[in-house]
Formats: structure tokens, sequence, C-alpha cells
């Protein structure tokens, strides 16, 4: 079903600049130091990044003489906009950035009646090589900076903050990293940015670990290291296959850590902090949406701590793979129910302002590399894209 390898060692390329959200509170105070500023410049500075403001003029507690010299050291843009799509009636907005090096990632903001949530990206691109996906299609790019991962967030709590989405001013409640790349290939920086996102300001977002879910193909060294460090985030799965003869095709990584293997590491998750984790099944036609199929996750997963969560594929432009028809989505959550597992099908935003991860990065290349940055404007929807997704 696909010809590419599995990656878990990112290519090496330039770093980014350096940025004040990739250091310790102590290094950043060094290094505005450095700069013959007294050190509390730096947690001045902290505020201003984690507000999302990015205009120097706009740091009045800054001493205008510095600011400029200040924010380039320790504040350079990482992320540029190249172009922002909306739908649901401006309640979901995607974004793909440019990052220094030319690089391409999503992220998606939704705004629902009771939170609003980030999809943010980890990686540009992704080594997982699973064959339905555009993002593990394109390969793997590089590995994302922490600052580089927290600015997507930081962004998305400043349009939120800032009346930019529909209904007026309002606060990032949720972090998802379920946008592009695998996030615990990238574990050191993923694990920095888990740390700013619940630090409280002026140092973070100050978000509860409840609020935030680390998505995984199923790295389980990597999802056994989180449950030694004592993390309470939410662990989702991505299973999309029950068996690991289906499994082995579909998410390549099953060919290292084995079904079984992926859900027990899950489980100690699960007794570590109490809390369930979610199994991410991609219902594609014909595929992995058999009946049978339904009976068999219901078998492995029945008495676990574990809540599935159905997603009709997001099909990419040209691909053969298709979202299962409603009647094959009901029966099996029927059957999964049945085994008593809690079950819910997620809405799929975003179909048509390319929603599947991956989509617009791939839109944005010619002969695989990346166009002109030009901002476009926001794209509205003939229609709203239905009920309230299941982020």
């Amino acid at each position: 079903m696909t010809a590419l390898p599995l990656v878990f060692e990112a290519p090496r390329r330039g770093k980014p600049p350096r940025h004040l959200a990739d250091l310790t509170r102590e290094e950043a105070r060094a290094a505005v130091t450095e700069l013959g500023q007294p050190a509390f410049r730096a947690d001045q500075l902290a505020r201003h990044f984690y507000r999302g403001v990015t205009d120097p003029a706009q740091m009045t507690d800054l001493p205008a003489a510095v600011r400029e010299e200040l924010t380039g050291a320790l504040l350079p843009g990482l992320l540029t906009p190249v172009r922002t799509l909306s739908a649901d009636g401006g309640r979901t907005r995607k974004t793909l950035w440019r990052l220094h090096d030319g690089a391409l990632v999503e992220s998606v903001l939704m705004r629902y009646p009771d939170r609003a949530t980030v999809c943010i990206s980890s990686q540009a691109g992704c080594g997982m090589a699973c064959p339905f996906c555009a993002t593990g299609q394109n390969g793997l790019t590089r590995n994302l900076s922490a600052a580089e991962i927290i600015g997507q967030a930081v962004a998305a709590a400043a349009a939120m903050a800032n009346g930019e989405v529909p209904g007026g001013p309002g606060r990032l409640s949720n972090v998802v990293f379920m946008g592009m790349g695998e996030p615990l290939a990238n574990y050191a920086r993923v694990r920095k940015t888990l740390d700013a996102l619940v630090t409280p300001a002026p140092h973070g977002l100050g978000l509860s670990q409840r609020s935030i879910t680390v998505s995984t193909v199923g790295v389980v060294p990597a999802i056994r290291r989180l449950t030694e460090e004592g993390l309470h985030a939410t662990l989702a799965v991505s299973l999309h296959a029950p068996d690991d003869e289906l499994r082995d095709t579909l998410v390549p990584i099953n060919t290292r850590w084995k079904v079984d293997e992926v859900v027990d590491a899950a489980d100690a998750y699960a007794a570590r902090t109490g809390r369930r984790y979610s199994v991410e099944y991609a219902l594609i036609r014909d595929v992995n949406d058999q009946p049978e199929r339904a009976d068999l996750l219901g078998r492995l997963l029945a008495d676990r701590r574990a809540h599935v969560n159905l997603i009709p594929l997001n099909p990419t432009p040209g691909s053969r793979w298709d979202a299962s028809p409603l009647p094959a989505q009901r029966e099996f959550v029927a059957r999964l129910r049945a085994h008593g597992v809690p079950t819910t099908v997620r809405d799929t935003r975003g179909q048509d302002i390319d929603g599947a991860c991956g989509q617009l990065a791939a839109a944005d290349r010619v002969d695989g590399v990346p166009t002109v940055a030009l901002p476009q404007p926001s794209l509205e929807p003939p229609v709203e894209l239905g009920a309230e997704a299941d982020a």
C-alpha cells in the first residue's frame, strides 16, 4: 500500500533562530543580561510572547531604544502565515505556516459553544508512512523546535483573545497534538511544549494538563516514558485496525510494536493517570469498517479504560481511500457499544478547506518545492459543515 519507509530520525537541517520559548527561564535571563539589559526583561518578553504580541511598538514596558534589539534576539518571527482558510461560519480556521527554511506546517483552530481547541503540528511532514494520510505520504522534512510548536498554540490563543473568531473574545481551552507529524517521534520538544502550555502566565499559557491531548500511532517506548514522567495529558492512540495483519499495512509502525503492545502501553498510562485514553480509528470504506472488525475491536477494548473516537476518513485529492458510508458507520458504532466500549463519531470539520492534515501543505508545492508565500483571503464555505466535533 505504500513504498515509503518508516523514518524515526528526522533529517538534519539548519536550526531555527534562537527563541525565548526554546530556553529555560534561567537561560533567557542570562541571554538578556548578555545584551546589557537587566534579567527581568526576559520575563517581560515572555509575557508579550505568550499573549501573542509580535509588534515591538506595543511592548511599551520595554525601553524604546532596545525593543528592536531584544525582540530580534529572543523573539524572532518563526511562523509566517501563508494562507488561512475558514469554514463553519468562521469558527473553524486552518492556517498554513511557512517556517524559516521554507518548510510548511498546519494548525487548525476550532471554536465550539463550550470550548476552543487548536490542533497543532509537531513535525514538518511525518515519517510514519501511513498510506491513507496526506502528511505521511509527503514524508518527513524535519522536527519542529519547541518554539515553533508553542507558537502555533500562542497564535490560536491570541486569535481567541482578540475576538478574531466569531463569537467575540474568548479563551483557548484545549490543545491537541493531532496535526502534522508523530509527536512522540519529536519527544524532547513536545515535552518542552507541554510544560509551556501548562505553566501559568507570564511564562506559559496556563492550560490544564487534562485539556491537552497527545496523539501517537503507537511509539511504545515513548508512551512508557510519558507514563514514567507522571504526565496527566490525555493520550490518544491512532489504532485504525484491531488486528496486526491489517494494521501492518495501514500503520507501518505496527511492524515494530504490535497492537497488543500498543494497547498494553496505553493501559499502563491510564492506570497511572486514572483517565481513559482515546483510540482514534479512521473509518475507511471497505478497508477497516467491516462488522467483524468492529467486533474484533470491541473484544480488544472491552473492560479497558478506552474510548473509541471514530473518524470518517477525510479523503485527500486523487486518493483511492474514501470514508465509510453512513450505514457502515452506524453499524460499527452499534457493535462497539454492544461490547460496552464508549464510542463517538468525530465530525469531519474542514472538508471544504482541505481539512485533512497535510492537504494545504501538499497543495502549496510545485514539483515538491514550496511555492512563494502569498497571504490569501479567508474563504467562507457556502454552507455549515455540521455538528460539533469530539475534539
